[in-house]
């Protein structure tokens, strides 16, 4: 795999602390919003890596040859003291973070690669914003919204923080293999090939 040190051919840095974004604890276990912890599970599954809790940065921690896993124990909202406290100490910068999250603009079974931006209403994202002073980090948007669009209104928090139907467990399981793809090929490869591959749609 390519060191976080490395820089690929198109100049962007290969990540060196890859993040998914969920809540803790059993109620939330499998819900929309924790799609992040559920692709990095499957990260670690195929890396041979094993998560310890890290209390003095709360959040479980796996190493793997380059780099380090991390979910945060925090709530979403807070999401960013954790990521910033393991960025600091293993001296991984914004921009060698790559954060993998639950996006409601985006149906279920899309990617979607960006080298930066705003929030967009995600409360984790705007938390590490905050906390790393800075939105220059590259993220892959994992789609969850329903097959009728983004949630309006007071269905948006009952969305997210709902579990997925029963109906939707087949693409709920292509797509987290998908992604998990999609990690792996920008470790090994670069963001900028990965970006390549997975930001366009499947084929039907």
């Amino acid at each position: 795999m390519a060191s976080g040190a490395e820089t690929t051919s198109s100049g962007l840095n290969a990540p060196r602390l890859i993040v998914g974004l969920g809540n803790p604890g059993e109620t939330y276990r499998d819900t929309r919003h924790n799609i992040g912890f559920m692709v990095l599970d499957e990260i670690a599954k195929r890396m041979g890596a094993a998560f310890r809790e890290e209390k003095r940065w709360a959040g479980m921690v796996a190493k793997f040859t380059g780099g380090y896993l991390l979910k945060p124990l925090t709530f979403m909202n807070d999401s960013g003291r954790s990521v910033q406290a393991v960025g600091h100490f293993y001296k991984a910068s914004p921009a060698q973070t790559l954060v993998v999250y639950d996006d409601v603009d985006l149906p279920l079974g899309r990617l979607r690669f960006r080298t930066s931006g705003s929030a967009a209403g995600h409360n984790g994202i705007r938390s590490l914003i905050a906390s790393l002073g800075s939105d220059e980090f590259p993220r892959l948007k994992v789609g969850i919204a329903a097959a009728s669009g983004r949630p309006a209104g007071e269905r948006m928090v009952g969305h997210v923080l709902g579990k997925f139907r029963a109906e939707e467990q087949t693409e709920l399981q292509i797509v987290i293999q998908r992604a998990a793809d999609a990690v792996l090929s920008a470790v090994d490869r670069g963001l900028e090939a990965a970006m390549n591959v997975f930001n366009r749609p499947t084929e039907s």
